[in-house]
């Protein structure tokens, strides 16, 4: 088994050159996997590893100038749902475009999950979902309403186009959620920049709510999207029901696998005219080296790259 830990702060890291060549000794002493984004703005990332190795990756992480609160979530996995380490410079560790927007300067209120769906229930409140329309769709919130957008980046432009009203930005409530935390943070910030007076987001973000809030008294819909091999987890954080196609990158279902167009780690029905045949052709070779790889029970891609990150 496998201990999993979605993390994420902001806080101003001075030298994150420096940090980045730190943080990937470290880990990979530990034998973590997984992703971590570095940038002046803060840390954010999930990674994985047996128990006791991920206790003392996030000790050292912790102890790290202004990381001494990180927002952290944790689940567990039978495999490994990392294939390697990696450890990534950003100019934002969540990318909203607007370099003007910073969440170590201004934030909406922070709402714990056990008060959560008091101000959700409330019928001044706009609850906006911020993560991207294919999560949505494989779950949400009840009565949220869907941004429709491809990537967090959109958003700004989503909610210039919902003409908001003076009188909404004085009178009502926004709510804003995500999957661990760090959108809704930011959005919050570009929220309150914007002229919205209560701006509140779900601190901890969907994860940390799965993990307050018993499920017979979820207002949650579906399953969560998670960014790694398990695709998806419910609301006691097993692993769901969901698997991934390999060409587009999107959750497709058990039903989705009997289309025609699934081709097993090339494409689904959702991206199948839209690869070239060179991509296909690609995606094939990849697949039948994992098949290989999985008949001899080695990984394709696994622990011999760690030495390389």
């Amino acid at each position: 088994m496998y201990s999993v830990a979605a993390l994420y702060k902001f806080s101003l890291i001075e030298n994150p050159e420096t940090l980045q060549v730190e943080l990937r000794k470290k880990l990979k002493n530990n034998l973590i996997t997984g992703t971590i984004l570095v940038g002046e703005e803060g840390l954010n990332g999930t990674i994985a590893g047996e128990q006791a190795n991920l206790k003392l990756a996030l000790k050292y992480i912790k102890s790290i100038h202004g990381f001494f609160d990180l927002d952290i979530k944790h689940s567990e996995s039978k495999e490994n749902p990392f294939a390697r380490l990696k450890i990534k410079l950003k100019k934002e560790i969540v990318t909203i475009g607007d370099e003007s927007i910073d969440p170590n300067k201004i934030v909406g209120q922070y709402i714990d999950p056990e008060n959560w769906n008091d101000l959700i229930s409330d019928e001044n409140t706009i609850l906006i979902d911020t993560r991207n329309d294919y999560e949505y769709s494989i779950g949400t919130l009840k009565n949220s309403i869907n941004p429709n957008t491809v990537k967090f980046r959109e958003f700004p432009e989503w909610v210039k186009n919902q003409n908001f009203t003076k009188e909404d930005k004085e009178t009502k409530k926004v709510a804003m959620f995500c999957t661990g935390g760090i959108r809704c943070e930011k959005a919050s910030s570009f929220m309150k920049k914007d002229g919205f007076n209560n701006v509140n987001h779900l601190k901890g973000g969907i994860l940390k709510y799965f993990e307050a809030v018993d499920e017979q008294d979820s207002m949650w819909i579906g399953e969560c999207f998670v960014f790694d091999d398990r695709v998806s987890v419910r609301h006691d954080l097993s692993v769901g029901t969901f698997d991934m196609c390999h060409g587009c990158r999107m959750p497709i279902t058990e039903e989705d696998k009997k289309s025609l167009s699934y081709i097993k780690g090339v494409a689904c029905h959702k991206c199948f005219n839209e690869k070239t045949e060179e991509q296909k052709a690609r995606y094939m070779s990849r697949q039948k080296q994992i098949e290989i790889a999985r008949g001899r029970n080695e990984k394709h891609i696994g622990p011999k790259d760690l030495a390389k990150k």
